[in-house]
């Protein structure tokens, strides 16, 4: 049959969708994303940029037609697209158009039959639209039936969202918001029912005869066959379908919350008795434990006390665990000396501003109070000398240098399981274990505490510009991991293999979230060479763990490392959902669904990290993968590699991208990485941090690492989301 974009464009099957689709759309250009292709092989192709006019005619070809038709298309000028031949091989010319654009109008023309004819023409347009997009679709039908049922609908809808980025539209947006209706911004989750009702919303308006007759819900319908599936593309069961998924993944969420907020935990959640607690109080609903970090022990013991704690206060929580993944980081220091440093806040001029805050308390005995932030907290063994101290009382020690200092006790405070308290100290110490506290009392024995579990310093290498830094395979020698201050050299050690097999002179490289950058200058199986190009001008410290990322480097990583392998087993049978590092392409969405395949693991959340500029590309592969499996499924936007992997300054726009594909997919997305992180380790937010939270309505879940206010943090978070959904109401 043949189907026309001239003045109406009639619809009357909808099985024979226009098969060349990258000639279909007849009024709009292809912009600079990708776009859907002809075939089921390759999902997305670079757009050609074309433009058609409002004279184009298109001619569908049904797919029982053979490809040997479509080889034999003859040449059509720009007023003319060819899908297929008429049954007698007789090419149609396009026909007059009657105001097809605004620009063909009479000036004699009354106001209302130039704004019908500006109607006719925008509703053609759509058509053409609504066509190409359903083309997009039938070519990609294999795909959407290796889809679960569970997620045909989403695939579908992303399918259209995918067709309809790769158009530039903005000129029909435009045409929509000045005639009052929606200019499909907001269409992304339920596409091809917004693209129908703003057909059928034009058709409806005009006023003469011919276009008055509707344009029926078999010409553009929301509900289709899938196979032996019944799909139902309409607004509100896609809403429902994205509300579901969510819920299905992160648990249901509590009104009037806009979003969950996911709190990061690791070894001070022991040491902190009270911190789970006043972590869910303060309105955390999920727990991240990250893999890289710790052990199967300590994981045990902190989602032990997650469990009790949720059942205990009565607030579900769920408990996501990040497999480590393929990721480069910088090896584990030696520890420091067992040594706190006791250091007053001083002047320019070396004048006490406010004297160091220190914590004396039993071991055992619990952290500080939450609103108290003391410099240094120091365990006292000694029952006597804590009973016996009392406010304003002096204390005296001799530091690890042999310097005489005194602790002034300037606060008494009741603890989890005893007292604490709070002293002064106006000199720079250094107290080791060991070190002994005297109470010096007139008349009276003094009374001794000794200084006991001093956790030994963090130890790190500083970096200025021009330093040069080697990065060791493998490194024994403890003197080698230490680095030399009069020649500028550092050394430090990765166990990854992949840096060394992979990375080359002139690549750039960055360590610690990019907090460090630095250019490689040479490299061997067990070195590589570093001059660094960017640092604090006093220096910026780098120690174990941190990242490592060359971004312009072709490096190969496995889907899943042995250590994921491991750790998987112990995730399946301990949280709810796993974090899927440095996912790049469709064969580590393989990979990990034959382990859970292997583990019968259907019903395991599956959260896919987007870190790298791969895995930005291949989203929407990745995401049609995954929903081959029942499993719940999730994206989560690591914001610290992507940004360092693909360039601060396109973060934005990788974001917003990020969260269009996963709302038109239906996929819940985690926003992560820096969200409130000066709140978190300072207790003062900045005024970007709190604008960048509150875009956290737009998402399923925020994410805050770990720090020492991070408890505080989950509470204005939790306010800030709780305002914004309220005033989204009204």
């Amino acid at each position: 049959m043949m189907i026309g974009t001239v003045s109406v464009c009639s619809v009357t099957e909808i099985s024979a969708i226009l098969n060349h689709a990258n000639d279909l759309t007849s009024q709009i250009t292809y912009g600079k994303h990708t776009c859907l292709p002809h075939t089921n092989l390759t999902l997305l192709f670079q757009s050609q940029g074309r433009k058609l006019n409002a004279k184009t005619i298109a001619y569908s070809v049904s797919p029982e037609q053979g490809d040997t038709q479509r080889h034999s298309l003859p040449h059509f000028t720009d007023d003319q697209v060819y899908f297929g031949p008429e049954d007698d091989g007789h090419f149609e010319e396009p026909r007059k158009e009657r105001a097809a654009s605004p620009g063909s109008c009479d000036i004699g023309f009354q106001p209302n039959l130039a704004k019908q004819a500006n109607q006719e023409c925008l509703s053609d347009k759509l058509k053409a639209v609504h066509l190409h997009i359903l083309a997009m679709e039938q070519w990609n039908a294999m795909k959407l039936k290796m889809c679960h049922r569970n997620y045909s609908e989403s695939a579908t809808n992303l399918l259209h969202y995918l067709a309809l980025k790769g158009l530039d539209i903005e000129q029909i947006k435009e045409e929509l918001s000045s005639t009052g209706l929606s200019n499909l911004d907001d269409a992304n989750p339920h596409v091809l029912s917004s693209l129908s009702a703003c057909i059928q919303m034009l058709t409806s308006s005009r006023a003469d005869s011919i276009a008055s007759k509707q344009v029926s819900d078999e010409e553009l319908p929301v509900q289709k066959r899938l196979g032996n599936q019944k799909l139902d593309l309409g607004m509100t069961t896609m809403m429902k379908r994205s509300s579901s998924n969510s819920d299905q993944l992160l648990g249901k969420l509590q009104a009037p919350k806009a979003a969950h907020i996911m709190a990061t935990v690791g070894q001070e959640a022991l040491e902190i008795e009270t911190q789970i607690s006043d972590l869910i109080s303060s309105g955390t609903t999920i727990f991240r434990i990250n893999c890289a970090h710790g052990n199967p022990e300590l994981w045990s013991k902190i989602i032990a006390t997650i469990r009790r704690c949720s059942q205990h206060l009565e607030k579900p929580c769920k408990i996501l665990m990040d497999l480590a993944g393929p990721k480069l980081r910088t090896g584990k220091l030696p520890d420091g000396p067992s040594v706190a440093k006791i250091s007053p806040k001083r002047n320019a001029f070396g004048g006490v501003i406010r004297p160091a805050q220190v914590w004396l308390s039993a071991p055992g005995t619990g952290p500080p109070p939450a609103h108290l932030s003391p410099d240094v907290v120091l365990q006292v063994d000694g029952q006597e000398f804590l009973s016996k101290l009392k406010v304003d009382d002096s204390v005296r020690f001799r530091d690890a240098r042999g310097k005489q200092r005194t602790l002034r006790i300037s606060s008494k405070y009741p603890i989890f399981s005893g007292v604490g308290f709070m002293a002064e100290c106006y000199k720079s110490a250094y107290v080791e274990s060991g070190t002994a506290l005297i109470i010096k009392e007139k008349k009276q024995k003094s009374s001794v505490g000794l200084a006991v579990d001093v956790p030994p310093a963090e130890q790190f290498v500083r970096l200025r510009v021009g330093d040069l830094l080697t990065v060791c395979r493998d490194c024994s020698d403890e003197q080698n991991t230490r680095s030399s201050s009069t020649t500028g050299s550092h050394r430090i050690t990765c166990p990854s293999g992949y840096l060394f097999d992979s990375a080359k002179p002139g690549e750039p490289i960055a360590f610690d979230d990019g907090k460090i950058w630095g250019v490689i200058k040479g490299t061997s199986s067990s070195e590589v060479v570093v001059k660094i190009t960017y640092a604090s001008p006093k220096g910026t410290k780098l120690g174990s763990e941190k990242s490592i990322n060359i971004p312009e480097s072709d490096i190969r990583y496995e889907g899943l490392t042995s250590k994921d392998i491991v750790d998987l087993d112990f995730v399946a049978s301990h949280a709810d959902m796993v974090g899927v590092s440095f996912v790049r392409d469709v064969r580590d969405i393989t990979l990990l669904y034959q382990e859970l395949a292997k583990r019968k693991l259907s019903k395991l959340g599956i959260v896919l990290k987007i870190e790298t500029k791969g895995g930005f590309e291949n989203l929407p592969h990745l995401i049609l993968e995954a929903m081959k499996s029942p499993n719940p499924l999730g994206v989560m936007i690591a914001r610290g590699d992507l940004a360092v992997e693909c360039g601060w300054e396109k973060l934005a726009d990788l974001q917003e991208e990020i969260i269009s594909i996963c709302g038109a997919a239906h996929v819940p997305m985690i926003l992560a990485t820096q969200v409130l992180e000066s709140l978190v380790k300072t207790g003062i937010p900045s005024r970007a941090e709190i604008i960048d939270a509150a875009n956290g309505r737009r998402v399923s879940c925020v994410m805050l690492n770990k720090g020492k206010h991070i408890a505080k943090a989950v509470s204005i978070l939790d306010t800030i989301l709780d305002c914004n959904q309220r005033q989204k109401k009204n």
